[in-house]
């Protein structure tokens, strides 16, 4: 990823799947700077399935000289190379204060 990319300071657009973003890129809703939040993706809200179709669309807006960038709870398994990413973010703390193991009393 080029060095100018590794910041990315721009609104953030809240989704809440891969297909609601893609939804959006395929409507030309995306054609501005932004940080795309994918959220509902974790193991708690629904398995943690692969966002694999989270990189084309980001990808061809980056091409096009739009700064973008994504944050989800989800997994990607390596395919974000291209667009800065911070993936699998989940909270520190389940609901009632437990660990995030979910399992385990603190």
């Amino acid at each position: 990823m080029p060095d100018d990319r590794h910041v990315v300071e721009a609104p953030a657009v809240v989704f809440d799947s891969q297909e609601e973003l893609q939804a959006a890129f395929s409507a030309g809703g995306l054609t501005r700077d932004f940080v795309a939040v994918v959220r509902f993706q974790g193991p708690r809200a629904n398995g943690m399935p692969e966002l694999h179709k989270l990189t084309p669309p980001l990808s061809i807006l980056q091409g096009k000289g739009f700064r973008v960038a994504l944050v989800t709870d989800g997994r990607m398994s390596g395919a974000s190379g291209k667009v800065p990413a911070a993936i699998h973010v989940t909270p520190r703390r389940c609901p009632g204060g437990r660990s995030a193991r979910c399992g385990r009393a603190t």
